[in-house]
């Protein structure tokens, strides 16, 4: 064992399972806050139609884009051995994308685009990452079921 590794933050893959899915769910909820603030300030008339479309938007970045990221970041974890990095619950890659994710939500909320506009987006994909983060949630479940029954 190198000195070094036993400063790694070390966990099982079955908390991998349980933080990916921690931190899509905190993230989405940080972006329906957001989004929902906006359109508090709108009048009534102006909320449902950008809510409706975030929802809608929501549906389909969950199924035709976050399932598949989901379903490749559960594939990966569950083929890990028993002890892994904390931070290994996403690939290191994909930290690049979401700092460019967090600097282009950063430019926007800063832009002249209006924020009920903004909103669908954040609604969208708020929205669409704590439905995904159930997939992260299930399997988390299965694990501790079949590591139970294995005793």
């Amino acid at each position: 064992m190198r000195k070094i590794d036993k400063y790694k933050p070390a966990v099982t893959k079955n908390f991998l399972l349980f933080f990916a899915g921690l931190v899509w769910v905190f993230v989405g909820i940080m972006l329906l806050f957001l989004a929902f603030s906006w359109l508090s300030t709108a009048s009534n008339l102006n909320t449902y139609l950008p809510a409706s479309a975030g929802v809608i938007l929501a549906l389909i970045v969950h199924h035709f884009g976050f399932l598949k990221i989901a379903d490749k970041n559960l594939k990966r974890i569950l083929l890990m051995n028993e002890k892994k990095c904390l931070f290994a619950f996403i690939p290191w890659k994909s930290y690049i994308i979401i700092a460019v994710m967090i600097m282009m939500g950063a430019v926007l909320r800063h832009s002249s685009i209006p924020k009920q506009y903004l909103a669908i987006l954040y609604i969208g994909i708020g929205l669409a990452l704590i439905l995904s983060s159930v997939r992260y949630m299930r399997m988390f479940i299965r694990e501790i079921r079949r590591k139970n029954l294995a005793y």
